[in-house]
């Protein structure tokens, strides 16, 4: 009998230890002021990238990119391209991740971050539930104190994050080409324990694109409309220069495909 009832914690151990993966782990990001924006020597730089610093409050991201199963799970689809489980969902609009951050917090008892009026979306900012981070969140926890090209260093590998290795950084030497996204935490974390900040899926962020104020900002949030959202950390199909931490890049907010996906964030005020 003892032996049943110990089998039966060690069962129920491993259904908990399940759940919690599928219940978004979270890694606490302490706030603090970063140089956003990249060294005009900085290869691969673009012209929306000038230099200026910001101040983040704290907040919690996502450890892992949102996954397939975790998108069907509460949302009833998958438009996934490339089907499997523990494979980030991608082909997702930023409305619909908006949707699926709005769902999830509903289901977890939590106030929801958005208010959604037609194709008008306002944020409330005082909400505890689950939203997208903003794109200075995301570069500050992407690098994870660092002021290189990448969080590991002045070159990331193939080995280090899944993109097309026959265009490598800075003529770097050349690695392999995968042609699909990867597993969720398939390479190794930044040093804030966050994996595939590089590569894998473009991740959806809350702002509107424009250029960088030059100014000294605090919890930056974008312009308040545009025309396309921005989309950081490159994917399985870009070259290496997208993946870099200062990196933008944007799409259609009503539309989606193989190459973007999305992290969830929250608030820790």
């Amino acid at each position: 009998m003892k032996q049943y009832a110990s089998l039966v914690i060690i069962l129920s151990l491993a259904v908990l230890s399940c759940v919690q993966r599928q219940s978004h782990d979270m890694v606490y990001i302490k706030g603090g002021t970063f140089t956003m924006g990249s060294l005009g020597a900085e290869a691969g730089r673009d012209f929306d990238e000038s230099l200026h610093q910001a101040t983040v409050s704290s907040f919690y991201l996502g450890k892992y990119e949102v996954t397939q199963e975790q998108y069907q799970e509460i949302m009833k689809e998958n438009p996934g391209n490339f089907k499997g489980k523990e494979l980030p969902v991608e082909s997702v609009s930023w409305f619909n991740a908006i949707i699926f951050c709005n769902k999830l917090s509903q289901k977890h008892g939590l106030t929801k971050a958005y208010v959604l009026e037609e194709k008008s979306v306002m944020w409330d900012k005082n909400a505890d539930g689950y939203r997208l981070p903003t794109e200075a969140e995301w570069e500050y926890a992407c690098r994870a104190g660092t002021s290189t090209p990448f969080n590991t260093g002045n070159n990331i590998t193939t080995e280090q994050a899944n993109y097309d290795g026959n265009y490598p950084y800075d003529n770097n030497a050349q690695g392999v080409f995968l042609e699909k996204t990867a597993p969720v935490g398939s390479y190794p974390p930044n040093e804030w324990g966050l994996y595939d900040m590089h590569g894998n899926v473009f991740e959806w962020c809350w702002d509107w694109h424009t250029y960088y104020s030059l100014d000294n900002q605090t919890d930056p949030t974008g312009p308040p409309s545009g025309s396309l959202h921005v989309i950081r950390g490159g994917s399985w199909v870009n070259d290496g220069k997208a993946l870099r931490s200062a990196s933008r890049g944007v799409y259609i907010p009503g539309d989606g495909n193989e190459r973007i996906g999305f992290r969830l964030a929250r608030n820790a005020r």
